[in-house]
């Protein structure tokens, strides 16, 4: 992939509008009330330390400003239901005020000729471009950008740049720090009156919160300048309660380049013991430099990691731009920096599910980031070792052994789902996934052990890894019971269809179980064999009797599975069978789910599934099951799923397009993408779908890709559509970077670095690829025949 530099003048001077290549950037032309809040999610800029929603900077009536900061909870008491930790909302640091005269600018207000924002995905920018007309008949042109920098991950950046045909008088610009504390039970405000900070001729100063149940301070350091034509203007300094506010009195001159630059610095106590000095101290080295190698810095980093991550998508522009806008926000989500925090439903871009964590980062986020960034999935990963303590407690109390890890969790790995909702019409609602949806532990282990097979990461599987395989192990050995039958069941359960509760050996579940079982005692084996040392420790330490591994793999054997050898199908569930047959496809397009219309009560009694249940299982175990078994499965049960979750329709992508059903993959494909970007679930305004980008990626690199793990490399059993020309994107497996090309007859692999790796395409054979080497293959007769023609 050809490198992409910041956008720059002929002189190399930082140029004031977003990315020139449509198929790199977002827009939203003119300006949509109704559409607000979802633009904020879809255009939110964020390092995966801090996120902040694309709002507009003087604000709006439908506007939702928010910052988010990973890990910093708090408990809002005041919010109907059941009260649990939140991501807490940081001060507003964006607040912008342009006057002309008297008049404010404001879109609602009729004065703007011509508005646009974009997202500038190659950068990870945020632009906003518009036309005002003066009270004095003059024309106004603003260029503005926003950015968290991904080079350093405690800075957020903003920059406004004015100029005018003619004159214009009576110009005010006022930019405030709002401290956003207007739920005093949710945080409290502990300084008031910070001094500001000698920076010279910059209007610096400093702001701290802390929240009230969570007891985490934040300090932010801000600090403005305006410079017309390089001048820098000094500021008047007004401090109110909760308010800091710079601003300059100016007439625009014709032909002169009013900027306005903001740099923005935040600490936690999560990441030292005095975040307000930490804060001041790097706003001050910030300051010492000029704010365009700021932006430099963040273009380069963003650079770096889609040279690691893009896929390039020939023959349908649309695709091109949802999946580059699903690694957008995936790269904006995680920080590798930080191993005490993990990555939301809806990551740092909106205020849904609370900003907790779900099985989504494992099964849907980290192969994402195992393939193109692994120190951003070890990072992740190490979350769910540092919370094995609150999962060994969960488990305990409910009775069982080992680790049950959170269903919902923030910082801290407690089980934070809430007991109950209110309904609109103020019914209480129970929710019992916290009781009851315990997939999640073999969820874990299966990323665990798919993070150590594709990066060989010796120290994690030592030290971290084959813990958590252990206790996860070890709870799924006290879960079930041995019956009269000699299967081991699993009783009492919610499966990934959250429509049925409560439900008796799913099949989901017990597979997951029955093969972390099975992978757990392997683990035990690898590590007697190969780090005898450490597995003694561990032993030791966990009080891990010499025959639990044998345990393990023999209730593995004994597991019900729901399986049925003479239809080849899985039975979801015990009884699923026996439940009301409804034909989605008689219902047609409809607004609302399918479970509202249907009744919660008749869709539990019904074969209505909400999301891949066994087609996920398919997706994670494919190499596990005969052909026939992932097509007898895929065609009974994709005509069952409503897709009432936005996990679904990527997972049936995947595996339609590994069943060499095209069409239906591209359907479905086409769906995901939409999620987000067409708003086709209708609650975008809550922050992005984080799992369905997640899953958007594993369908082209899992589905039409085919990729597979193998002993000693990879494997592919590639299905591009005939639709698109071409597919090309990178991995890097065990520190070796590779590029793929894959067209509907042809591929190619190519080592850039590293060692040599052994690359099987179909059921062609095996071949060794060595660094620097490229190798072609051409499909044969027959649609897993793949000969090699060229290296």
């Amino acid at each position: 992939m050809k490198a992409h530099p910041v956008n720059t003048t002929q002189s190399g001077a930082f140029r004031f509008s977003p990315i020139d290549d449509p198929l790199w950037r977002i827009e939203e032309e003119g300006f949509n009330l109704a559409r607000e809040h979802e633009i904020e999610s879809l255009f939110a800029v964020s390092n995966g330390y801090v996120g902040s929603r694309a709002s507009l900077a003087e604000g709006s009536p439908l506007s939702n400003p928010a910052t988010f900061i990973a890990g910093v909870y708090d408990t809002n008491s005041s919010a109907q239901g059941d009260p649990v930790p939140e991501l807490a909302v940081a001060p507003d640091w964006m607040r912008l005020t342009l006057l002309a005269g008297e008049r404010e600018f404001r879109l609602e207000d009729g004065g703007y000729l011509w508005h646009r924002r974009t997202i500038d995905l190659r950068h990870g920018i945020l632009w906003r471009e518009f036309d005002y007309s003066a009270p004095n008949g003059g024309l106004i042109q603003v260029r503005a950008c926003r950015l968290a920098s991904l080079a350093d991950r405690h800075v957020l950046f903003q920059c406004v740049q004015i100029k005018a045909e003619s004159r214009v008088p009576g110009i005010h610009l006022r930019a405030s720090t709002e401290s956003g504390i207007e739920q005093p039970d949710q945080a409290r405000l502990i300084s008031e009156s910070c001094p500001p900070l000698d920076t010279g001729d910059d209007a610096a100063n400093l702001l701290e919160f802390c929240t009230r149940s969570t007891r985490i301070k934040v300090a932010i350091a801000t600090a403005g300048r305006l410079r017309i034509d390089g001048t820098v203007i000094p500021p008047n300094l007004e401090r109110l309660p909760g308010r800091r506010i710079e601003s300059w009195e100016f007439d625009i001159e014709a032909g002169k380049t009013y900027r306005f630059d903001r740099l923005v610095v935040i600490y936690t106590s999560r990441d030292t013991e005095q975040p307000t000095t930490v804060a001041a101290q790097h706003l001050r080295r910030l300051l010492r430099v000029d704010a365009d190698e700021v932006i430099d810095a963040h273009a380069r980093a963003w650079n770096e990691r889609w040279r690691e991550s893009d896929i390039e998508i020939e023959g349908d522009e649309s695709l091109q731009k949802a999946v580059r806008f699903a690694c957008y926000h995936l790269i904006s989500a995680a920080n590798p920096e930080d191993e005490r925090v993990s990555v939301g439903a809806r990551a740092l871009t909106g205020s849904a599910y609370k900003g907790h964590v779900f099985w989504d980062t494992e099964l849907f986020m980290l192969p994402f980031y195992i393939f193109t960034h692994p120190p951003s999935a070890r990072a992740l990963l190490m979350y769910r070792y540092h919370t094995l303590p609150a999962a060994r407690r969960k488990a305990q109390r409910l009775g069982y052994s080992g680790a049950l890890y959170a269903w919902e969790s923030t910082d801290t790995g407690e089980e934070v789902t809430p007991g109950y909702a209110v309904s609109p019409d103020g019914d209480i609602k129970p929710i019992l996934n916290g009781v009851w949806e315990h997939h999640i532990s073999a969820d874990i282990a299966y990323a665990v052990w798919q993070y150590w097979q594709a990066t060989g990461d010796e120290g994690f599987i030592q030290h971290a890894g084959a813990e958590i395989l252990f206790e996860t192990a070890r709870f799924w050995a006290s879960r079930g019971l041995l019956e009269d039958d000699g299967c081991y069941h699993i009783r009492e359960v919610i499966g990934p269809d959250e429509y049925h509760e409560g439900v008796d050996d799913n099949a989901f579940t017990n597979v997951m179980a029955q093969w972390n079982l099975e992978c757990a005692a392997e683990a035990a084996r690898l590590l007697a064999e190969r780090w005898p040392d450490r597995w003694q420790e561990l032993m030791h330490r966990l009080e891990l009797g010499a025959d639990e591994p044998e345990i393990w793999r023999d209730l593995a054997q004994r597991m019900y599975t729901g399986f049925n050898p003479e239809t080849g199908l899985f039975e979801q569930f015990k009884g699923y069978f026996d439940l009301e047959e409804i034909d989605i496809a008689e219902y047609g397009p409809h607004a609302m789910p399918l479970d509202v219309i249907l009744g919660r009560e008749r869709t539990q009694l019904s074969k209505i599934v909400k999301q891949a249940d066994v087609v996920m299982l398919l997706h994670l175990f494919w190499d596990r099951f005969a052909p026939e078994t992932c097509e007898a499965n895929f065609r009974y049960y994709e005509t069952r799923t409503t897709h009432g979750s936005s996990l679904s329709p990527s997972i049936h992508a995947a595996v339609a397009a590994r069943l060499r059903d095209t069409d239906t993959a591209l359907r479905y494909f086409r769906q995901a993408a939409e999620i987000d970007l067409a708003n086709n679930m209708g609650n975008a305004a809550g922050g992005v779908h984080a799992a369905a980008l997640g899953g958007l990626w594993q369908a082209v690199i899992f589905g039409f890709a085919g990729l597979r793990l193998l002993p000693d490399g990879l494997g592919f059993a590639p299905h591009c559509p005939p639709q698109l020309r071409a597919l090309r994107f990178p991995l890097i497996w065990r520190g070796i970077r590779l590029r793929v090309e894959l067209r509907p007859d042809t591929m190619e692999v190519a080592a850039e670095s590293g060692g040599a790796l052994t690359v099987q395409i179909g059921n062609g054979e095996p071949a060794r690829l060595t660094p620097g080497r490229r190798i072609r293959w051409k499909r044969g007769e027959g649609v897993e025949v793949w000969k090699e023609v060229s290296s």
